[in-house]
């Protein structure tokens, strides 16, 4: 019988800062605490779940069908590339490169001389603003609009009739290519846009990320002869290494949708799964009444996951940094995050407290499938959760 296991990212749903919050500037950070305050958060199925019995959460006591858990991050970093890793395995102790000055010259110099086209920006920017503040100057001239931000991340926007999106992916390639060694930034992104001003960013966004520099959970399962599927950006941040298929999604909707398919599906292995709206459509524009609606929304087809899953199935829910959007801030936040897991053949109500990584997550996982843990980061709780 085909054994399958479902790995949901939320991605940005933080549960509270953790204590190193101060050296990030994210004191007082709590994703789930700001837009739980919303009148259109409605998580019947995450409550059920254990989602507020989690440590620090406040709520111990409930009696709940699932395991429950507070991840904590051991790597230095609060962004997608590095939060995505640790959860596959690998520990981060240095944080990738960052760019609150915009990119140094001599990046530029190569990328402009590579690309045949000058750069616009080059500052730390909200992916909407920018476009509107460069777009009708960026049509006039063809310049290219590359900005970044609090993460590690090399940014190129591009209207559509002016840079072609096989173009604008052949620039990000080349940006990627520069972009190694001191300054190997984690993710290299294309960002098109189409219409007049103000702009509309289009949902051909892709990334080019670093490769992970040790083998990861998707790896090892797919060297062990599994299949090991991507839904949404999975793909993209572990540069496809390890995954013998991948869906690129244009928003949460598909994701969902796309997931509801695979659990119909008999393949044998992981099912990788990111949700990117809440953070990237929420998280990052400080919206807490539609980041609640897409968490009730999420929770909505959590309710029919719960009933597709078959006796062999594992679920674990999580995220991978936070992105309170109650706070000044538009960046990520350094915050724990939880860790939900359900099979109906894992113990009911067991407390797993604050766990010392996310990887112990990947680690779990590997074991799901009865394979070695101890050629990646994080330590295995199935023992903890199975009646075996």
């Amino acid at each position: 019988m085909a054994k399958r296991a479902f790995l949901i990212v939320l991605d940005s749903f933080g549960i509270g800062a953790m204590p190193d919050a101060n050296l990030w500037n994210d004191e007082g950070s709590n994703t789930l605490a700001s837009i739980r305050k919303s009148v259109y958060f409605n998580c019947p199925n995450l409550e059920k779940m254990g989602l507020f019995n989690i440590d620090g959460v406040g709520e111990k006591g409930r009696s709940t069908h699932t395991c429950y858990a507070r991840m904590t991050e051991s790597s230095k970093g609060k962004d997608t590339t590095i939060g995505h890793w640790e959860i596959a395995g690998i520990y981060s102790p240095d944080p990738l490169p960052t760019y609150p000055n915009g990119f140094p010259q001599e990046v530029l110099e190569e990328f402009e001389k590579r690309t045949g086209r000058g750069v616009l920006c080059n500052l730390p920017y909200s992916g909407t603003e920018v476009i509107k503040e460069y777009g009708e100057e960026h049509i006039k001239t063809g310049k290219l609009i590359v900005y970044t931000s609090a993460d590690s991340v090399f940014q190129i926007a591009a209207h559509e009739e002016i840079v072609p999106i096989k173009e604008l992916y052949r620039y990000c390639e080349i940006a990627r290519e520069i972009l190694h060694g001191k300054h190997g930034v984690g993710r290299v992104i294309a960002r098109p846009f189409e219409g007049e001003y103000p702009f509309k960013r289009t949902s051909r966004r892709h990334d080019y990320s670093l490769v992970p520099p040790a083998k990861t959970v998707p790896v090892l399962l797919k060297e062990a002869g599994y299949d090991v599927l991507s839904i949404g950006k999975i793909y993209d941040i572990f540069a496809g290494q390890g995954f013998t298929e991948s869906q690129p999604t244009a928003g949460n909707q598909e994701g969902m949708e796309r997931t509801m398919s695979a659990l119909k599906r008999d393949f044998n292995g992981l099912c990788f799964i990111n949700l990117v709206d809440f953070d990237m459509v929420y998280g990052h524009r400080n919206d807490v009444d539609g980041y609640a609606k897409a968490m009730s929304a999420f929770d909505d087809c959590l309710g029919e996951i719960l009933l597709q899953l078959r006796e062999e199935d594992l679920l674990i829910i999580t995220a991978d940094h936070g992105c309170d959007p109650a706070t000044p801030s538009t960046d990520h936040s350094r915050e724990y995050t939880p860790m939900l897991a359900y099979g109906r053949k894992l113990k009911e109500n067991v407390d797993l407290g604050t766990r010392s990584s996310f990887a112990d997550i990947g680690a779990t996982i590997l074991e799901w499938f009865g394979l070695p843990t101890d050629s990646i980061f994080g330590n295995s709780f199935l023992k903890e959760i199975t009646n075996d």
